[in-house]
């Protein structure tokens, strides 16, 4: 038989913790072994305890969840933490993640998504409420600029020739460009990209999917 996953609720409002305990401990494959009120309490009971899940509310007093979160890894090191927020902007999605939270869930969620969100993080994996991952796309996508859109698409077009192993010469050839001007291609992707040889283009291209 498999062993249970022990879980710690922290959580200010009472109601809340009652309810989520209520659907966690019906559960076979899950039991509660703790609950904190606030996040000093849960960074007590995560030493003491050492739960496999912490699910932690992200607004709380004295402590908040996002500190709490940072905290836990040397409290409780195995512990994984499952955030619980009413709110959908991604500024608190990206900064209890960033402070250690593998999943967020909305308060909102059905019990089915509040299960799934406690198997999936005890496994080790994250998981995002269906309704904030939209927002860390979007987050994502403002924060993280990917390399490749530094370069134009004609030097994204010489890129990968020069990864399928093609001269300059054929690459001239092929795009009817000076071998001159496909050099200075080269030059300007290296510099951009940061890259300071054939070899590391190949790698990048590849990692970008621009190759096999």
């Amino acid at each position: 038989m498999r062993e249970k996953i022990r879980i710690l609720l922290a959580d200010d409002h009472a109601v809340v913790r009652q309810g989520f305990k209520m659907i966690l401990a019906a559960q076979p494959d899950m039991e509660i072994i703790g609950e904190a009120g606030n996040g000093r309490e849960a960074l007590d009971l995560a030493g003491q305890l050492q739960p496999d899940v912490i699910v932690m509310d992200v607004a709380m007093p004295e402590l908040n969840g996002i500190e709490a979160t940072r905290r836990v890894a040397d409290l409780s090191p195995r512990s994984r933490v499952l955030a619980l927020s009413m709110h959908k902007d991604s500024v608190y999605v990206r900064e209890i993640l960033r402070a250690g939270a593998r999943g967020y869930l909305l308060k909102d969620s059905i019990a089915s998504d509040l299960l799934a969100a406690v198997r999936a993080v005890a496994r080790g994996e994250g998981y995002l409420s269906p309704g904030v991952s939209d927002a860390v796309l979007n987050d994502y996508r403002r924060h993280v600029t990917d390399p490749i859109d530094l370069l134009t698409s004609r030097e994204r077009e010489v890129l990968q020739m020069i990864a399928e192993g093609k001269t300059n010469k054929e690459i001239a050839t092929v795009l009817n460009l000076s071998v001159y001007t496909v050099d200075a291609h080269r030059g300007r992707i290296m510099e951009k990209l940061n890259l300071h040889s054939a070899t590391d283009l190949v790698r990048f291209a590849v990692r970008c999917g621009l190759v096999d």
